[in-house]
């Protein structure tokens, strides 16, 4: 929503393929030093990707369908990358840390406990539950 916030009114795309590969080369590179195969970060990583643009596209067509809804002020995306390059760091610790989960036949259960509660526990709207789908969609996928 931030990053949404921050090109609404601008001339900022919301497809960025430069800024997208620049995303999966750190997450590769990042992936060979935490040991971690670099195809499963960068599916994970595609899917983070394809999720955040469709919660900018779905708010772009809120706000201008409803002008009142749309933001007021216009975040800084330079103060908002630190933020994202740590959620990526921790991001590939986690997919790191659920390797064997991955791996077992109950990660699907798991992962859908997980994002049922995630989805009551902030109140996702359609919008955003459909897109932290979208973001998981790769996470218990064996052999990416």
């Amino acid at each position: 929503d931030v990053v949404a916030a921050a090109k609404w009114g601008t001339d900022a795309p919301i497809d960025d393929p430069a800024r997208e590969q620049a995303v999966l080369d750190t997450a590769v590179t990042k992936s060979r030093q935490l040991a971690l195969d670099p195809a499963i970060s960068r599916q994970v990583f595609t899917d983070q990707i394809e999720a955040n643009k469709a919660v900018q596209y779905g708010l772009y067509a809120r706000w201008s369908a409803h002008p009142d809804q749309a933001p007021t002020t216009r975040p800084d995306l330079g103060q908002v990358r630190p933020a994202l390059d740590r959620i990526t760091d921790e991001l590939l610790t986690q997919v790191k840390s659920i390797q064997d989960v991955r791996a077992s036949g109950g990660c699907a259960t798991q992962l859908a406990a997980a994002r049922q509660h995630v989805t009551q526990a902030r109140a996702l709207d359609p919008l955003h539950d459909d897109a932290l789908g979208r973001a998981l969609a790769s996470v218990c996928r064996k052999g990416n």
